[in-house]
């Protein structure tokens, strides 16, 4: 199992940037498409952002053009660069990870979340 560490979150004013990062337990080459959700208080997990392993990726539409998913399969990490942030943008945010075992079964992983903040 790929354990996920989400990092980066905090208290940022709107129109201000964050950049968050997701550290794995292993090496992410093997990780078939890393995302970002959020969750609201009192709303639904949403996907923010997703890219795969061949670094195609894909954007919810409320974040087009204001946040960058980024991974390096050489090391670890996988970034969410933040900007324009605005307070609806307010979640906590987390790491997911899909990828397959050795036997071909299909696998996910989920970090534990990082608390963003955007004040008006």
């Amino acid at each position: 199992q790929v354990q996920l560490v989400e990092s980066g979150g905090g208290l940022v004013q709107a129109g201000g940037s964050l950049r968050l990062s997701c550290a794995a337990s292993r090496s992410i080459f093997s990780i078939s498409i890393m995302s970002w959700y959020r969750q609201a208080p009192g709303k639904q997990r949403e996907l923010v952002a997703a890219i795969t392993s061949g670094g195609s990726t894909n954007y919810a539409d409320f974040v087009k053009g204001r946040f960058t998913i980024s991974r390096d399969n050489a090391k670890n990490p996988v970034y969410l660069q933040m900007n324009s942030l605005k307070p609806e943008d307010t979640a906590v945010y987390y790491c997911h990870a899909l990828y397959y075992s050795d036997l071909g079964a299909r696998l996910v992983s989920w970090g534990q979340g990082t608390q963003v903040t955007v004040s008006s």
